[in-house]
Formats: C-alpha cells, sequence, structure tokens
C-alpha cells in the first residue's frame, strides 16, 4: 500500500471567459520515507499540485490518498514549506518554532525542549532568543524548517523553498534539509525548477509539461546519487547523465508546449 497516492487528478480554474486547465489525469503512488521531485516550466501546475494534496484546493476530478484514506478523513499532518520564511518578526526564533504547539494548545516544557533541540540540530542554537531580523536568509529558513518540523508532520511539502537564497546557501541547505528528512523519515515532495536540485535531493523526477500541467515522464534516480549528500552527488558522472537526458526532454517540452 501506498503512502501517498493520487488518482487521476485534474484541476480547472474558472473565470468569467470560461475556464482555465490547471492540471490534468496526474497520478502517483509515493512510498513513505520517499523523496519526490515535481519539476517542469513556470505555469505547468506545480504549486496547484501541491495545494491539491496539502488539502488547500479540492480536484475538479480525483482524489488524493494518504495511507489510503482521503484528505477529509484524516488528521492529515502535512507540513508546507515556502519560498519566503513568514516568521512572526515581533517573536523570537523559539517562539516561531513554537508557533503550532501554541496553536493546538499543546505548548509544554516538553515542547519548549523538543524545539531547542530541533534548532540545536540545525545550527540555531546560538540565535534561540534572536529575532528574525537579525538573521540571515539562509538562517531564517532553517527557522521556518524547524518550525515545520515541530509539528511532526508525516508529509513535508516543499514549495521552491531555496529559491530566494544565494547559491552557497542553497546548497548548505540542500544538504541539511536531505539529512534531516532521512533522520526523521520523513516523506517529502519538493517542487522546483531546478533540474540539478531535483536530481541531487530526490528518488524520482516527475517532470511535467504545461498547457494543462500533466506528467511527461518519470526519472529513477540512481542509486549511486541517491546515497550521497546534495553537494556530493553532483560531482557524480551519473548525476551530469541524467541532468542531460532532463534537460533535453524539458527544451523539446517546451518547443512543444510553450508557456
Amino acid at each position: 500500500m501506498s503512502f501517498l497516492k493520487l488518482n487521476h487528478i485534474s484541476h480547472q480554474y474558472f473565470h468569467d471567459k470560461g475556464y482555465t486547465k490547471s492540471v490534468d489525469n496526474i497520478s502517483m503512488a509515493i512510498e513513505e520515507g520517499a523523496f519526490i521531485s515535481v519539476l517542469g516550466p513556470s505555469g505547468c501546475g506545480k504549486t496547484t499540485l501541491l495545494s491539491i494534496i496539502s488539502g488547500i484546493i479540492q480536484p475538479t476530478h480525483g482524489e488524493v490518498l494518504l495511507r489510503n484514506q482521503p484528505l477529509s478523513n484524516t488528521a492529515s499532518g502535512i507540513g508546507y514549506m515556502l519560498q519566503q520564511d513568514y516568521l512572526f518578526p515581533w517573536k523570537t526564533i523559539l517562539d516561531n518554532v513554537l508557533t503550532g504547539p501554541k496553536i493546538q494548545s499543546k505548548e509544554t516544557e516538553q515542547t519548549k525542549d523538543k524545539a531547542i533541540q530541533i534548532l540545536h540540530e540545525i545550527g540555531l542554537a546560538n540565535v534561540v532568543h534572536s529575532y528574525p531580523k537579525s538573521l540571515s536568509g539562509g538562517m531564517r529558513q532553517r527557522a521556518a524548517l524547524a518550525r515545520t518540523l515541530m509539528t511532526d508532520p508525516n508529509l513535508l511539502l516543499l514549495d521552491e523553498p531555496f529559491s530566494a537564497l544565494d547559491y552557497q546557501t542553497k546548497l548548505k541547505l540542500e544538504d541539511l534539509v536531505s539529512s534531516l528528512l532521512k533522520e526523521y523519515n520523513k516523506t517529502s515532495i519538493l517542487v522546483t525548477h531546478d533540474i540539478g536540485e531535483a536530481i541531487a535531493m530526490s528518488d524520482r523526477i516527475f517532470l511535467m509539461k504545461a498547457n494543462p500541467g500533466e506528467i511527461a515522464e518519470i526519472f529513477e534516480v540512481p542509486i549511486e546519487i541517491r546515497n550521497l549528500q546534495p553537494f556530493q552527488a553532483r560531482k557524480h558522472l551519473k548525476y551530469q547523465l541524467l541532468f542531460d537526458r532532463i534537460w533535453e526532454e524539458l527544451n523539446e517540452l517546451e518547443n512543444k508546449h510553450p508557456v
């Protein structure tokens, strides 16, 4: 039984001139603990797909099953990490990380200790009582990751969380996030435009085309790459071979289906 299943998902956005089909007939089966990337050009429906998986949007057709149950029947336990950190500027980093337990009225000394432990694991032990404005962009994104992990989500959705960072910080965060998600055995779905990022972090890559958004091809990432940290994976010969394959396929799709 797959941990997460998407069965023939389609979605349309209606407007005064009719409707626009965002995604069409998308099916996926994802095992627990897997890291999946959804890759494709702007406008192919990647973020719409994440919104459907999270339950924010109800699809026009199809269903999403988490542990073989519809999302509406589960206490979904889905975490969502975005491009921006959305930390509260008036709260300390520790208080930001404790936002979930506070909202759920579950804040205890144990949850506080857990938050401090996570902040220590991601290298923010020295800024627990600092405010977001005093942190770099990379540190703020690490704090956002800690806040997401505090809710102990069953499924983690990552919507281009590194895209606003400089390249060096991005590479470091890729390694950190990859290590933490493996340690916590989190099932994760990453939306990205970055072919290299998708290869370095993923077990499988779903390549989408636009107009409407459909799965064009699925790439299995070689085990030799998956066993490496993302930074080291980029140096492997099979990384470059897969990069070239996906690059050619993506160019061909964009020529056939311009956005």
